[in-house]
């Protein structure tokens, strides 16, 4: 697909737009993540579709990849400052999907049972 170098529009979407990487940005946004617990958490990603968009999304700065001496060798992966930035898209899809396609991550809980859940300040009554 040619891309427009001078829109921003297009430039995001070339990026953002390649299978899986959306997916793969929403798990890192947890935080580090290793290699096989992405391809656990995202069913039906091949290893080589997986190692082939982190490489990119490594390639693009949005991916950060760490590498630890140990045996056997421990790679993780984290968003850079780049790859946080698109949080805000996807948290604006989630909303879409939400409102416009009555759909739901069945990983999350509704965010009404989020807000009815007490957090450690709130007393619970025994």
């Amino acid at each position: 697909m040619p891309v427009d170098e001078s829109c921003p529009v297009c430039r995001t979407a070339d990026i953002v737009c390649g299978k899986w990487t959306l997916l793969l940005v929403r798990e890192l946004a947890e935080g580090r993540s290793r290699f096989c617990e992405l391809e656990r958490s995202l069913v039906g990603i091949s290893p080589r579709t997986l190692s082939l968009r982190l490489r990119a999304l490594e390639e693009e700065g949005i991916v950060a990849r760490s590498t630890f001496p140990a045996v056997p060798p421990r790679v993780e992966y984290v968003l850079t400052e780049k790859g946080l930035a698109l949080i805000p898209i996807i948290d604006d899809m989630r909303t879409y999907g939400e409102r416009w396609l009555g759909a739901s991550c069945a990983s999350e809980p509704p965010a009404d049972a989020v807000d009815a859940v007490p957090g450690p300040a709130t007393p619970v009554a025994a």
